[in-house]
């Protein structure tokens, strides 16, 4: 049984760091204090250009909640466009309705348009009012996975839903455990939710490498990269579940 480690990259620095650790893949993001935007297309570029697996930016045109009117949905459509022409192996998204549903005929537009890419549909999933039916609704729409936290904080408090995902999903879509995986718990969610593949931010700060900082910006200098010793572990850890 194959198991899939996605590591979340805010920056270039990390798809480095993920892809050597053993990452098998890599959600690219912007904006890591309000969960995640696009990246700009330079680092779009970059990432995909230089890694050896694949790069699945985030397309979020903001912060916030999920229901995105006219302009931004037209942003959405126009990076989807932007990352598949410069060969991203999937993106990752989400939209709701007003009621806490699936936003399913826009969302299967932006599938239709990322096509061949594979197409994750976000956290978003989280903050819908019924779980089951989005699940129906986004298998409906054609995306390949669906990262969720099991509508909790963390993965571990979420165990039970993501497992009836699981095996509600019967194989039609992966369940893709996500935040706050760590190497000390990712064997429980793995065998207490069937799940095959996870996602991890595997985060830790880097100081700045700066030599003059002022005291007052001190905390705005640092930012967050992938533990490489963490990624590993994980790595390691799922490479025993496989044998």
């Amino acid at each position: 049984m194959r198991y899939t480690l996605e590591i979340l990259a805010y920056n270039l620095e990390s798809c480095n760091i993920a892809e050597k650790a053993g990452a098998d893949r890599i959600e690219l993001c912007d904006n890591p204090g309000q969960g995640g935007t696009t990246p700009s297309l330079g680092v779009i570029r970059a990432a995909i250009r230089d890694s050896r697996i694949p790069v699945f930016p985030m397309i979020r045109p903001r912060g916030g909640d999920f229901l995105y009117n006219d302009a931004e949905f037209a942003a959405m459509k126009d990076d989807i466009r932007a990352c598949k022409q410069l060969g991203a192996g999937g993106i990752v998204l989400g939209l709701l309705r007003s009621d806490g549903s699936i936003d399913v005929e826009r969302t299967a537009r932006l599938v239709s348009i990322a096509y061949p890419m594979e197409v994750t549909f976000h956290r978003a999933f989280d903050h819908c009012a019924d779980p089951f039916t989005a699940l129906e609704d986004i298998i409906n729409c054609g995306c390949n996975r669906i990262l969720t936290s099991g509508q909790k904080s963390t993965a571990a408090e979420g165990i039970s839903l993501i497992h009836e995902l699981v095996e509600k999903a019967a194989e039609r879509i992966s369940i893709m455990p996500g935040s706050g995986i760590r190497s000390s718990n990712l064997h429980g969610i793995a065998r207490n939710t069937g799940a095959r593949e996870f996602h991890s931010s595997a985060g830790t700060l880097q100081e700045s490498r700066m030599q003059f900082i002022r005291p007052e910006f001190a905390r705005e200098n640092s930012y967050q990269l992938p533990d490489k010793q963490e990624v590993s572990a994980m790595r390691s850890i799922l490479q025993n579940l496989s044998a």
